[in-house]
């Protein structure tokens, strides 16, 4: 019997890594977001955010993009491709007029390379205000 080359061997072997690294990517993702949400409610979800009501953007690994909008709502998109988001990634938004919405794509950049790592495309972006007091 033929010896795989080694390369071929260390690709197949490692062909089950990412499942389950992206998996626990996911679960802590998920956690991140619940912590970034928490005290706060979802509201209908919009096909387009303008730009004006964008004060900055967080990415939360493997899970979603967390938009900070003036006057203290955050706007959460779970984009097609998410399990790409890393942290550390640079977002390129190419935007064509004031608006980024749920067909736009986003360029994912690596922070030290400074080279394109790929992309993912948004979805509709959901609305989380804080949650109203509750008079005693």
């Amino acid at each position: 019997m033929r010896k795989l080359p080694l390369a071929l061997m260390m690709l197949l072997m490692g062909a089950s890594v990412p499942a389950s690294a992206r998996t626990s990517l996911q679960e802590q993702g998920e956690a991140a977001l619940a912590k970034e949400l928490v005290g706060r409610v979802p509201g209908k979800p919009v096909h387009c955010l303008s730009l004006d009501r964008i004060d900055g953007s967080t990415i939360i690994d493997g899970t979603a993009i967390v938009y900070r909008g003036l006057g203290g709502t955050v706007w959460v998109n779970r984009p097609r491709g998410a399990d790409m988001l890393r942290e550390d990634d640079v977002v390129v938004e190419e935007v064509y007029g004031s608006q980024l919405c749920n067909l736009d794509q986003i360029k994912l950049v690596d922070r030290d390379t400074r080279m394109q790592r790929g992309f993912v495309g948004l979805n509709d972006f959901v609305p989380y205000t804080k949650a109203a007091k509750v008079a005693r």
